[in-house]
């Protein structure tokens, strides 16, 4: 048999690849594979074949052009066990399918009232600050975007639930290094603490969404939410088959989760990084002074508040919540000249092709500037915050919309000082979080 000739990269091994370096600290590995290695390094993970890219037509040849020769990742099809099959983790004609009843939620129309109902929550956010209090500003945006995911597309209030729904996120987030492992299948079985925990906070997540299921049936309401969009959802352009319990549970499960902790994480990194830069922060406030005029933001005023949004795309690319995307090749193809097996995972990360010099000059130096042009979506994979292809997030409208309006109303009358001596760290998990939190001091303008 001929030897298969890989990409370039450090030597390959069960004990001496990449697996226990990969698993400790992900995002400094991957760094310094492309430091060392380019655009396409190899690395084995166990007995785990796995291949960074990091070249925009590449990624686009992974997301886009033959995304159907690739699923999500091993980390993602764990995450079944929690998520069930909703569309993070669902594949195929499924996905597709189910893309198709969910898109209609975040229509121009739904979202001029979430927009409103993002306002209200933020201005009530505002007036829990007191001057001069030290917050975990991570912890403040988790309680918001919280709040929100449960009234804008819920119209439930999870607001006295945000402590234990924290928890659980915690407790999710520690467990998927575990799922790197070899075995992994097997993870939830061994009755390790990281295990139990985990395994409660399924059941803690889950029933907060089952409790407003059968709140909303109980009631017979149809608020026009989210909720109420999967319950009475048919598939129109397919059989006009409805979602099972099941399917609607798992849909509502993945964007109540996902829906809060990558927006909150953005918006945490924002804050961190205008704390730094006051000339940037004086020049959004004074687009928000020019604009609104101290009144409250709404979805109108959204193209008037171009820095506004430079400011939160600059912050997405030097921070993006989801670090890396993976994909998981479903037969031997070739990629670059090198011919991938069946099994291999392919990992893309948007934190390093967003710093990457090639692209992007003075990569490190947040920037708002570089946004001008309003260029957001143009870019054709050196920034690609919500992914790419048939997979692109399909609530990045709300995302954009959520991290502009709140950056509006609460810039308006707060601003944020780093607190002295507090080190801030990142730690990519299933989102780039911060170590050790990111601790500020409110005040008030």
């Amino acid at each position: 048999m001929a030897e298969i000739v890989r990409p370039p990269g450090p030597q390959a091994g069960f004990f001496s690849g990449g697996l226990f370096r990969f698993r400790k600290d992900p995002l400094t590995y991957l760094e310094q594979l492309a430091a060392e290695y380019g655009s396409f390094a190899y690395f084995q993970a166990g007995h785990q074949h796995i291949y960074f890219v990091n070249e925009p037509e590449m990624i686009r040849d992974v997301l886009v052009t033959r995304n159907s020769l690739f699923t999500k990742s091993r980390i993602l099809q764990r995450a079944k066990s929690l998520l069930g099959e909703g569309l993070l983790t669902n594949e195929g004609a499924s996905h597709i399918k189910q893309r198709r009843m969910v898109q209609p939620a975040f229509y121009r129309d739904h979202l001029v009232t979430y927009g409103a109902q993002m306002v209200a929550l933020a201005d009530k956010a505002c007036s829990r600050l007191r001057n001069e209090a030290i917050l975990d500003i991570d912890q403040e945006m988790m309680r918001l975007t919280l709040a929100i995911v449960g009234q804008t597309l819920f119209s439930a209030d999870v607001e006295d639930e945000a402590p234990q729904v924290g928890e659980a996120m915690n407790a999710l987030i520690a467990i998927m290094p575990l799922l790197m492992l070899p075995g992994s299948q097997f993870i939830e079985y061994v009755p390790l603490p990281a295990t139990r925990r985990y395994l409660r906070a399924s059941k803690l997540v889950e029933g907060t969404i089952f409790r407003i299921m059968n709140e909303r049936r109980a009631s017979g309401a149809n608020p026009g939410d989210l909720l109420s969009m999967l319950m009475n959802a048919r598939d129109a352009e397919g059989d006009n088959s409805a979602m099972s319990d099941k399917q609607v549970r798992d849909e509502a499960l993945t964007l109540f989760l996902a829906g809060h902790e990558t927006t909150a994480t953005a918006l945490a990194w924002t804050w961190y990084l205008l704390a730094q830069h006051p000339e940037a922060e004086a020049a959004m406030h004074a687009e928000l002074a020019a604009v609104l005029g101290g009144r409250l933001p709404g979805f109108d005023d959204l193209p008037q508040l171009k820095y506004t949004q430079q400011v939160f795309a600059e912050s997405m690319r030097l921070y993006p919540p989801a670090w890396a995307i993976g994909r998981m090749a479903r037969e031997p193809l070739e990629l670059a000249g090198y011919t991938l097996p069946v099994k291999s995972i392919v990992i893309m990360s948007p934190y390093l092709m967003h710093r990457n010099p090639k692209y992007w000059p003075d990569p490190n130096r947040f920037d708002p500037g570089r946004w001008a042009d309003g260029d957001f979506y143009k870019r054709d994979f050196t920034y690609f915050p919500f992914g790419g292809g048939p997979r692109i997030c399909v609530g990045e409208r709300f995302a954009w919309m959520e991290g502009v309006l709140l950056l509006a109303v609460i810039a308006q009358r707060w601003r944020f000082r780093l607190q002295p001596g507090h080190v801030v760290e990142r730690k990519a998990l299933i989102t780039l979080r911060s170590k050790h939190g990111i601790k500020v001091i409110a005040e008030a303008r």
